[in-house]
């Protein structure tokens, strides 16, 4: 699994050269360069070209650098390859992925490119087929990721918002599973009324609560409250570190649990201290990059 921090992951329409240019600023973890959803067809074409320049050229430091490519089923995908493959992809999220033989295509496609020798495949996890087949989606060739297209997933499943979003929670947790099965990354939908900071944070607590890594975003706006949310906050840094602590002690001593604020704490709560207290250093080793 990626060790890198994917608390926010923020979409950059490809044909927008502004935002292109903006996001090498912006304090997000990754970065999705779209050209699906985010494209108008008729700027299909200038946008790969303009998004394989700018890769090609501009320095966007350590956050990972997703490009979302058409599905194989429109007129746009292989030239979407074609094109981008030249800037050497970090990863290409392909969407609304129904099973592994889709992902499989792809990394045959990647296979035979030189240039694409070390890109990895991210997953758009969308359509009731792709949640079916989550478990052998994730062990497919290349895979790297899960993103949830939340918004397309609603709509094929015709289910209604809610706050909670009870009706989601199967998918949610199920290529959570999945994801984690294979050791990749697995990123939360995105939150659509971008001016909502209270609805926006209680979705990141939801999604960080449920075991997500981040969430994907569709405006800067958004970065500051998932930043923090995915984030281990100073209570969580420090219960770590005593419990670390605690247990030393206690083995040093020939035990094997100890007690911190009137809990039992075992080998496998120290795992999870540990992982905290990584995820932290390398929270704070990206910003200092940024």
């Amino acid at each position: 699994m990626d060790t890198r921090p994917f608390r926010s992951v923020l979409y950059i329409p490809g044909s927008k050269e502004r935002g292109l240019e903006k996001a090498r600023g912006l304090a997000t973890d990754a970065i999705i360069f779209d050209l699906e959803d985010a494209v108008a067809a008729g700027e299909k074409s200038s946008a790969r070209s303009l998004l394989a320049q700018t890769l090609a050229t501009a320095d966007y430091g350590p956050r990972a650098k997703i490009v979302r490519i058409n599905g194989f089923d429109t007129d746009w995908a292989e030239a979407d390859l074609e094109v981008i493959a030249a800037a050497r992809p970090e990863a290409i999220l392909l969407p609304k992925v129904g099973s592994a033989k889709d992902v499989e295509a792809l990394a045959r496609k990647l296979d035979a490119r030189a240039e694409t020798a070390e890109t990895r495949i991210w997953a758009m996890m969308e359509t009731p087929q792709g949640i079916i087949n989550a478990a052998t989606i994730a062990a497919a060739p290349r895979m790297a990721g899960f993103v949830m297209g939340t918004n397309d997933l609603a709509k094929e499943l015709s289910c209604r918002f809610r706050a909670d979003r009870l009706p989601l929670q199967h998918a949610l947790q199920t290529c959570l599973v999945a994801a984690r099965a294979q050791g990749l990354v697995a990123v939360d939908g995105v939150y659509n009324a971008f001016k909502d900071n209270e609805g926006l944070r209680d979705e990141c607590e939801q999604g960080r609560d449920l075991g997500f890594d981040g969430k994907t975003l569709i405006h800067p706006a958004q970065l500051a409250i998932a930043n923090e949310v995915f984030a281990p906050d100073a209570a969580a840094i420090d219960l770590a570190q005593r419990q670390i602590a605690a247990y030393q002690e206690a083995e040093a001593q020939g035990q094997g649990v100890a007690v911190v604020d009137g809990r039992i704490v075992e080998n496998l709560h120290i795992v999870t201290a540990r992982a905290v207290l990584a995820r932290a250093e390398a929270i704070r080793t990206l910003q200092e990059a940024l």
